[in-house]
């Protein structure tokens, strides 16, 4: 039987709220999405807190979280953020933004492509010292919304760029939610096969009427690993209309269970944290 790999991102779902989620309860809802035995919890980040002043209370949460099968993955903008996400041995995965687009790399993160990419460099060397592993975002992988040229070859280009640097985790990520099932399939299909040791991951954001079409897209172009959010909250503050968001971990449930595609999570568990995340997401918004 396949697997599909899931990565959960309850810090792509909070990020964006403007209301500070108190500590405590983030660290009730983390705890809970433990223990329903995602691959992967894309938990938080090391950045500035006046960038994201939700993800002030990360180096606070960090400690008190025991994952027992899961990993976790900080989001991280620079070296200074990969040290401090270093320190603790709860972290295995650093998330490192990097965009397609030269204008959202200066926005996001205060640096030029080119400087971001010598960042990878450092950060890479860090990780390697610490063993731990560094997750590339190709950021506006599948367009941008400043009428910058765009085509798929810039990503495959990119993507080998990273790959002879030794990162062999990529994640293919549409910031504002233009990716199709056409271009989906096109990049996936290219990258699987030209870089086939590279763990692809799709970081896709959709509307809930386009996001099932989109999972298939990626699984049948050869991704195994999906970012997603419980009830697709949050992910795409950049979008042309508010529908449009992460895509939801219910879907790629759906989608598993249809073409009898294995996921690593306890389904008891699942519901109590989507229990627990309706809590969160009505409250705070």
């Amino acid at each position: 039987m396949n697997t599909i790999y899931l990565t959960e991102c309850p810090r792509d779902a909070m990020q964006g709220i403007k209301e500070f989620i108190p500590t405590d309860l983030k660290l009730q809802y983390l705890q809970q999405l433990l223990k329903v035995g995602f691959d992967y919890l894309d938990y938080g980040s090391f950045v500035s807190p006046k960038a994201i002043p939700q993800m002030q209370d990360t180096s606070i949460i960090t400690p008190q979280l025991h994952p027992q099968t899961t990993q976790l993955l900080a989001i991280i903008a620079n070296v200074r953020g990969a040290q401090d996400a270093l320190q603790f041995q709860q972290v295995t995965y650093l998330g490192f933004p990097l965009s397609v687009s030269e204008i959202f790399q200066q926005r996001n993160t205060n640096a030029s492509v080119h400087e971001a990419l010598e960042r990878i460099k450092e950060i890479q060397t860090l990780c390697r010292q610490h063993h731990k592993h560094l997750r590339v975002y190709l950021s506006m992988a599948f367009g941008n919304p400043y009428n910058e040229e765009w085509n798929a070859e810039k990503v495959i280009s990119m993507s080998e760029k990273l790959y002879a640097m030794g990162i062999r985790d990529i994640a293919l990520a549409d910031t504002i939610g233009c990716s199709t099932k056409e271009n989906i399939n096109y990049l996936f299909t290219e990258l699987t096969k030209s870089l086939p040791d590279v763990k692809w991951i799709a970081h896709l954001h959709s509307t809930p009427d386009t996001a099932y079409e989109k999972v298939e897209a990626a699984y049948n172009s050869g991704c195994r690993y999906f970012d997603s959010a419980l009830m697709g909250f949050g992910g795409c503050p950049m979008a042309k209309d508010q529908l449009t968001g992460n895509i939801a971990t219910e879907t790629i449930l759906i989608f598993a269970e249809k073409n009898n595609v294995h996921l690593n999570i306890n389904k008891d568990e699942l519901q109590n944290a989507q229990k627990l995340a309706q809590q969160i997401f009505n409250q705070y918004h």
